[in-house]
């Protein structure tokens, strides 16, 4: 099964916001995304706009002609923009204000109500939604009473364990990927992935529909260019590591 890279462009606009002004642009950068071969953009705009602004999500909408992916915490703020906008899918994403990074999946059950509630919202209005978790099989069950499409496995674990060569924390995010595919639930994937463990988690991590890959991915394209990272990640993605 051929895995989607959505290419985040948050560290596009961390740059752009640095300097004042437009330059980089994170719309052309999104188009170049495209142009190279991600099969789509996303976007975590947080309440302070640190880097993605809320504006930029509606300037972005006519340009991603793939698939355009809203993270972020749903509060009244950021639930009005995804209705406003009308991505192909949104992913919820339990972030603390200040937080600087996502850390932490949701505890389905303890907010299944309130995940629900806000679910139903972006499903009359013909949005996918996804649900940032843990490995966790309890909060995997949960996601399903919330009625999510999809859920995000949060990678964290399995990167920092892949770095110190402990191949084993991959078993963890197989056995969630089976369960939540098993519960029909689509599975996607996200933080701290590379093109160093990517085709690893690509080959023990069955069932996976899309990866989001942003802090990364910018990084390396300053050392091999976007075009050609681009190129690595689709590589590995289908299945060559």
């Amino acid at each position: 099964m051929k895995t989607k890279l959505s290419v985040n462009i948050n560290k596009i606009a961390t740059l752009r916001n640095a300097r004042g002004g437009n330059y980089p642009n994170v719309i052309e950068f999104a188009q170049k995304a495209q142009d190279y071969g991600a099969d789509g953009i996303t976007i975590h705009p947080r309440p302070d706009e640190r880097h993605i602004r809320y504006a930029d999500a509606h300037a972005l909408r006519p340009v991603v002609t793939t698939e355009f992916n809203i993270e972020g915490n749903p509060i009244p703020k950021f639930i009005d923009l995804v209705l406003s906008v009308k991505p192909e899918q949104v992913t919820l994403v339990p972030d603390d204000p200040n937080q600087l990074t996502s850390d932490h999946g949701w505890d389905t059950i303890t907010h299944r109500d309130y995940l629900k509630e806000i679910i139903d919202a972006f499903k009359r209005n013909g949005i996918r939604t996804s649900i940032f978790v843990d490995p966790d099989l309890k909060m995997i069950e949960g996601a399903v009473a919330t009625g999510t499409d999809r859920i995000e496995l949060y990678t964290e674990s399995f990167a920092s364990e892949f770095a110190k060569g402990n191949l084993q924390e991959a078993k963890k995010f197989a056995s969630a990927a089976k369960l939540a595919h098993q519960l029909g639930l689509g599975i996607n994937a996200g933080h701290d992935l590379n093109l160093q463990n990517i085709g690893y988690f690509k080959q023990n991590v069955p069932y996976l529909d899309e990866v989001s890959i942003g802090h990364a991915l910018i990084v390396e394209s300053l050392i091999y260019g976007m075009e050609n990272v681009i190129g690595m990640y689709q590589h590995k993605l289908a299945g060559s590591i």
